[in-house]
């Protein structure tokens, strides 16, 4: 032991201090708002699948997310309630906000106030049950979801929760539950959007007048836009930057941002214009103040939390996001594959079910692998919020790969449906929600930014197992605690690129069947996993060389941390696919979906890969990553196309998995309703296909030569004349005919649509 000891001693001081002082002289000096950014929310399974060796007993330990019976409850009953009382077309045509009976139902029902604690009035929901709402709303109306998420999202709500005063909390938040007070958040500026850290809004700590006093207070000024529920805020959160130039509150001049709740009628407040996004009609526009005088009392949590405002913002911005835009999104999904499955079997073209063509199959299993993969991302990144976990990482993940998979899914269920997609009317089950697919792309983080930025940027140094911890040791004061940290940390980290290089030069050579799966898996799913220790074992590996290529420049390298970016994700859905399947009880009928996922995420992965081998500047080191990782070339083929018509042939008719796979979908009644009348028509044209099918051949052999009633509309009374098909089977058709007829017509309107009410004017 004195022997290791003393080579320990040596290694620190001969070899280790000279590293430390070269590092330190080239790591740039890090500011108190990246340091928050950096060190804001947990790592989950994100560390593990950065790690190169995932652990995947701890994988299948980790509790499956459900609804407790009250909860439950609600879903079944309160939340289709709420999904009745709105016409999405007379909301967006007409009032251009929801009815002032949705709002009361809401607010009664305590929908503002799921994540407040139920001490408070609240219902004090988790965060899966709160996604399983928003998922719901959201497949029938986007001003009902997002009026809904917003306050359950980052806000005054969720922050007076975590840093609130005492008297902060029992006075807002039972008003903020049951809807007394409507909250907006501003947080986005004209001169910073994503960079919401530079925000020019600022408040100077000053001496004022407040209810008759001379008080220390702050006089903010401030110009938001984008600004969810504005108009209509009766209590605003407001981010600024603060000031205390006269030394009232200590000796820091620029104390950073900080939060602080703002009555809406206070003096000074603008707010009441709104915005037109993409023909949403949320409550949306711009708020503004100049030289506002607050009391220090409006600074959430008081004046104790002056100028942590950004930790704050950070860590329920890591929340927020889980949850949010991933349910939303995911309720669009099944929307789609629900609407687009019934519409494929019910349009016919050339006699036969437009699904059944090999091109629309092609689109729509691809739809259904998306449905499928981001459902999962929504159960995983939802359920480790509930577990404690503040996911910085994975919810940008969630957020950026799910709305951008869902405008993909979304485009590709628009050209199926082609001309019933592209006229608007209350007949059109996807137009609005495919018009508003941007919105969810832009908000919580520009989705560009956060895929060449934030995911690997960020993930890069909270995943990765020492880096945090080598950069931490360079701002530790205490010098010999300092090297000691650092070296710890370094010679940790050379013995985990050592142990990645082994592990994907084996994998190159040999493959991956080698790797041990210490876990109780379904076992014809055990090559997923040891395909993806192998490319977390690359992935490890060629993090680290990019690190060591770039340094500090590697965050300006955006196409680079953008591709490493992509890797870990691919490797989060496929994981949280795997997953999802174990949870869901390895369902037979899911096998095909979960294949075509899992293939199709690790081609993706290496993909990425091989697009960082073809771009490293260094090519000796390129060739030599390549070498040892994949000496064979490409491993991870995309799935094959024979699982298309297994995938899509239980979509388009009623089945266990239709109902699985859109089990958030809210489903009307009354056949007026676009989606009803789907699920109607779909059931009568598949008892309807044999008949048609005998009446086809009964064409093909003549029967009908001659005749002029011999179309395709009229052919089945035709038919029915001739007493080729019985009175019951003509009646059938007659009403599958009339069903369809429904189906596939599209609206329109009077030619002169300058007054809204023409759009009420609809004729099919």
């Amino acid at each position: 032991m004195p022997l290791y000891q003393n080579l320990i001693n040596f290694r620190r001081n001969k070899i280790t201090r000279g590293i430390f002082k070269s590092f330190k002289a080239v790591m740039p000096a890090m500011s108190a708002t990246e340091k928050d950014a950096i060190e804001a929310g947990t790592v989950w399974w994100d560390a593990e699948l950065f790690s190169g060796r995932p652990d995947w007993q701890r994988f299948k330990a980790i509790p499956k997310p459900k609804l407790t019976a009250e909860e439950q409850a609600f879903v079944d009953t309160h939340v289709p309630a709420a999904c009745a009382l709105v016409d999405d077309w007379q909301v967006t045509t007409q009032d251009l906000d929801l009815t002032d009976e949705t709002w009361d139902y809401i607010k009664k029902n305590k929908f503002l106030g799921m994540i407040i604690p139920k001490e408070y009035g609240g219902l004090g929901f988790s965060a899966f049950a709160h996604s399983e709402v928003i998922a719901r709303l959201s497949t029938r109306c986007s001003a009902l979801a997002v009026s809904v998420m917003v306050p359950n999202s980052l806000g005054p709500g969720e922050l007076l929760v975590h840093y609130g005063t005492q008297e902060q909390k029992d006075y807002y938040l039972p008003r903020l539950a049951d809807g007394r007070e409507i909250p907006a958040f501003a947080l986005t500026s004209p001169w910073a959007g994503s960079d919401a850290a530079a925000i020019p809004d600022s408040g100077i700590v000053c001496r004022g007048e407040w209810q008759g006093e001379e008080v220390i207070g702050i006089k903010v000024t401030w110009d938001k836009r984008y600004i969810t529920l504005a108009p209509i805020c009766t209590i605003l959160g407001l981010a600024f930057r603060l000031y205390d130039p006269d030394g009232l509150l200590g000796n820091m001049k620029d104390m950073g941002i900080t939060c602080a709740l703002i009555p809406h009628d206070h003096p000074g407040v603008e707010i009441g214009r709104r915005h037109f996004p993409l023909n949403s009609a949320f409550m949306n526009g711009p708020t503004k103040g100049n030289d506002v005088f607050i009391p220090l009392d409006f600074i959430i949590g008081g004046p104790e939390q002056a100028g942590k405002g950004w930790r704050m913002l950070m860590e329920c911005l890591a929340a927020g996001r889980s949850i949010s835009l991933p349910s939303s999104h995911v309720g669009v999904d099944q929307l789609c594959i629900r609407s687009v499955g019934a519409y494929a079997r019910v349009r016919k073209q050339f006699n036969l079910s437009i699904g059944r063509f090999e091109g629309i199959e092609e689109v729509f299993s691809d739809m259904a692998a998306t449905a499928y993969a981001n459902n999962a991302v929504r159960h995983m990144t939802s359920g480790a919020v509930d577990l404690g976990e503040k996911p910085a990482i994975l919810s940008a993940i969630a957020k950026y790969h799910v709305t951008e998979q869902t405008r993909k899914l979304a485009n590709d269920a628009m050209d199926i449906i082609g001309g019933k997609g592209i006229c608007l009317g209350p007949s059109n089950f996807l137009g609005r929600g495919y018009q508003q697919m941007p919105v969810g792309i832009t908000v919580e983080g520009a989705n560009i930014l956060t895929r060449s930025l934030i995911i690997f940027g960020q993930g890069a140094i909270r995943c990765h197992p020492y880096v945090l911890k080598e950069m931490q040791a360079t701002q530790e004061p205490d010098a010999e605690k300092a090297l000691h940290d650092f070296d710890a940390a370094l010679w940790g980290h050379i013995g985990h690129v050592f142990k990645n290089t082994g592990r994907s030069l084996l994998s190159s050579l040999i493959g991956s069947r080698w790797i041990a799966v210490k876990a109780d898996v379904d076992p014809s799913t055990k090559p997923y996993y040891q395909q993806m220790t192998r490319l977390s074992s690359n992935f490890a590996l060629m993090a680290d060389v990019c690190m060591a290529v770039y340094g500090g420049s590697l965050k300006k390298r955006e196409k680079i941390s953008a591709r490493l970016g992509d890797i870990l994700s691919h490797l989060y859905i496929a994981s949280a696919s795997l997953k999802y399947y174990e949870d869901q009880g390895r369902q037979a009928d899911e096998r095909d979906l979960l294949e075509k996922v899992v293939k199709d995420h690790l081609h993706q992965a290496e993909e990425a890969l091989f697009g960082i081998y073809a771009n490293l500047p260094n090519r000796f080191m390129a060739g030599a990553l390549r070498l040892s990782s994949n000496l064979w070339g490409r491993v991870f083929a995309q799935a094959s196309d024979r699982l298309d018509r297994k995938i899509c042939e239980p979509l388009m008719q009623p089945s266990t998995l239709r109902d699985r796979l859109t089990q958030v979908c809210y489903l009307p009644s009354d056949e007026n309703e676009p989606v009803a009348a789907l699920e109607k028509a779909l059931v009568l044209s598949i008892k309807a296909e044999k008949i048609e099918a005998k009446i086809r051949e009964d064409e093909k052999n003549g029967f009908f030569k001659n005749h002029a009633m011999a179309n395709v509309r009229d052919i089945a009374h035709l038919a029915y004349q001739l007493n080729r098909i019985s009175q019951e089977e003509y009646a059938l058709l007659q009403e599958s005919n009339r069903l369809r007829d429904i189906v596939i017509h599209v609206d329109n309107f009077p030619t002169d649509l300058s007054d809204p009410r023409a759009f009420l004017d609809v004729q099919h």
